[in-house]
């Protein structure tokens, strides 16, 4: 593995791009609003049977928004593009942050490259359907995996915009449909059964929550752009707070409205009936074949945004890594001309590429195989990352001098610990349910192993740099404040080993 240092100039990602609405747009993104709302609530209802996906959507955005209390105090001190590698090394050690930064690794190339399985069928099928284009999956796509290939390398604003415009056209029609859902009610009343506080402690919840913090999944992009802000310490909190805010209310909202639209005991066979078509179907008859049409298209774009939001923060972490030498010191260069971290886009394309290929030559079924079962695994890690990451906040502020008080250091941190904790225990045992898999499969135990596996490994080989090679063993975690300086003063922190 190669040490040599990568010069300052590419060491550097291009500072001062991003203010809040670009970050937010990216988050928001990542999570994919219309694919949720379209896709995710219904199939929250048809696979858990369960009428309380709004209040899942609600509770788990409450998880989160206490979460993000602790998250956000230590970003005000760290700002790296490593993010929960980062943070969970500050406040748990070296070897547990490269751990961490593997199975991120891991759980972030799944749901980028799993992205591309739904975003291929679903463009094949509304070419074939609206225009009579016979497209195979594969094809479509590798055409939109050679777009965010090249805005992977592009100027890091210039994706905001591009974003901004997916996300807020997504948000009008998600906010349209549920619009016209609330004022055509099943048998003319306006229900509110499914939003009551009782589905919390309804059976099968557990699966309910997991289909929602699927939602979220992204969620970690604010501090990943931090390098890439004009005013980290500002941008970073309000950031992050606006977009669970709007995402938990507008998944809640809109998984809430189609219950109305269906009548709270009719949604589950409703959804299982229809499928992903379910929201279009219930405005179609309200709305112009040409909307509907539009709305499709912005189905399709809306997976184009996460996969392209997900790529970004693949091409971060490895950047991450190859600056601190973890990874090989070529990851650690940016693009002169964009400030983009290239080395890493560019093998996140190459990676991606040869899955896309290896699904087609095999004829596997890129929904059931690639974007379901891939996509669910990444959700997953994500969701082992956010609960190490949440103790890690503890481990900070317990070797840290600071003035955030016991709130933002310990009791908000160690509530929301036990809360993912809680959350992530039901998706290992519900897993099986998830994956659509009978429960004595291997495949319920062979996904989340694969996280075992690579998080051994990180520790493993960041015990085997303390050894060999010191130095770099002692930059771990420390981002551009090792090649540049500090990015602000910090507070004093005694480093775990």
């Amino acid at each position: 593995m190669s040490h040599s240092k990568p010069d300052t100039v590419s060491a550097v990602l291009a500072r001062g791009r991003l203010g809040i609405p670009s970050v937010v747009f990216f988050v928001i993104a990542a999570a994919a609003p219309l694919t949720v709302v379209a896709g995710g609530a219904t199939t929250g209802y048809a696979v858990t049977g369960v009428t309380g996906i709004p209040v899942s959507y609600l509770l788990v955005a409450a998880v989160l928004a206490l979460f993000a209390v602790g998250y956000v105090a230590m970003s005000r001190r760290i700002v790296n593009a490593g993010a929960f590698y980062t943070y969970v090394t500050r406040g748990l050690g070296r070897p547990a942050g490269v751990g961490a930064a593997m199975v991120a690794l891991l759980a972030y190339n799944a749901m980028q490259i799993g992205l591309y399985g739904g975003a291929g069928a679903v463009t094949a099928q509304f070419l074939n359907d609206r225009y009579g284009v016979g497209l195979t999956w594969w094809s479509c796509a590798l055409a939109v995996w050679a777009v965010v290939a090249v805005l992977g390398v592009a100027r890091i604003d210039l994706n905001g915009r591009v974003l901004a415009v997916v996300l807020v056209a997504e948000c009008v029609v998600a906010l349209t449909f549920d619009a016209i859902m609330v004022t055509h009610p099943a048998d003319g009343t306006v229900s509110f059964d499914t939003l009551a506080p009782s589905h919390v402690f309804a059976a099968g919840i557990g699966a309910a929550l997991v289909t929602a913090i699927t939602g979220f999944v992204g969620f970690e992009g604010t501090v990943v752009f931090s390098e890439e802000t004009k005013d980290p310490r500002r941008t970073i909190a309000r950031a992050t707070y606006i977009a669970v805010a709007v995402t938990g209310l507008l998944y809640g909202l809109s998984a809430w409205a189609m219950s109305v639209a269906t009548g709270p005991d009719r949604i589950v066979a409703a959804a299982r009936a229809d499928g992903t078509d379910l929201i279009f179907n219930l405005v179609s008859p309200y709305l112009a074949d040409s909307i509907v049409t539009v709305a499709r298209v912005l189905f399709i774009t809306s997976l184009f945004a996460a996969l392209l939001s997900f790529h970004h923060t693949v091409a971060r972490y490895l950047f991450a890594l190859g600056r601190e030498r973890v990874l090989p010191a070529v990851f650690g260069r940016t693009s002169r001309r964009t400030g983009a971290p290239k080395v890493g886009s560019l093998v996140q394309s190459g990676l991606a590429f040869a899955v896309l290929v290896g699904y087609a030559v095999a004829g596997a079924d890129p929904i059931v195989h690639l974007f379901f079962w891939v996509t669910v695994t990444g959700g997953l890690g994500v969701l082992i990352l956010m609960t190490v990451t949440s103790a890690a906040v503890i481990g900070f502020f317990a070797r840290s001098t600071h003035t955030e008080g016991p709130w933002r250091s310990l009791v908000a941190p160690g509530l929301a610990t036990v809360a993912l904790g809680g959350i992530l225990t039901v998706t290992l045992r519900e897993f099986a349910t998830l994956l659509g898999v009978a429960p004595d499969s291997p495949l319920r135990w062979a996904f989340p192993a694969a996280y075992a596996a690579v998080a051994l490994l990180g520790v493993a080989w960041a015990l085997v740099l303390r050894t060999t090679n010191p130095e770099v063993y002692a930059a771990v975690g420390l981002g551009a404040d090792r090649d540049t300086g500090p990015l602000r003063a910090p507070d004093t922190v005694r480093q775990p080993a």
